[in-house]
C-alpha cells in the first residue's frame, strides 16, 4: 500500500508544523489533529495511510489514542508511528504493545522518520 495521506497528531503547533512541512516537502498530504480524541474520530472519517502519534497529551494520551486505533475494526488497517520525547525502552515496548508499528524519538531526524514509512510502505 503507497502511503499518501499522513495524519499528523500532536498538542504542539510547532512539533505540526515541522512534521507537516516535512512531510509535504516528500509528497505526502498532511492532515492534522491536536489530541487523542481528534486522532481517533479523524482515523475514521478521513482514513489516513499512516498516523505520526505523539503520546504526552492532554485527555487521550497517545498509547491510549494508538490502542483506540489498532483494536476498533474500522481503523486498525492503519499503522501508527508514535514520535514523542519519551525515550526510555520500556515507552517503546508499550508503545509497540498498544499497536504502533514503531517508534521514533524526538526531535526527528528526516532521514529516520522517511525510511519507517518507506519500510511501511
Amino acid at each position: 500500500m503507497a502511503i499518501k495521506k499522513v495524519l499528523v497528531v500532536d498538542d504542539s503547533a510547532t512539533e505540526r508544523h515541522i512534521l507537516g512541512e516535512l512531510l509535504t516537502k516528500e509528497g505526502f498530504e498532511a492532515a492534522f489533529a491536536e489530541d487523542g480524541e481528534t486522532a481517533v474520530s479523524k482515523a475514521k472519517t478521513d482514513a489516513p495511510d499512516l498516523i505520526l502519534m505523539d503520546v504526552v497529551m492532554p485527555g487521550l494520551n497517545g498509547f491510549q489514542a494508538t490502542r483506540a486505533i489498532t483494536h476498533d475494526p474500522a481503523t486498525q488497517h492503519i499503522p501508527v508511528i508514535i514520535v514523542t520525547t519519551k525515550g526510555q525502552e520500556t515507552d517503546k515496548i508499550w508503545g509497540v504493545r498498544q499497536g504502533a508499528k514503531d517508534y521514533l524519538v524526538k526531535p526527528v531526524v528526516a532521514a529516520d522518520l522517511l525510511s519507517k514509512i518507506a519500510a511501511l510502505g
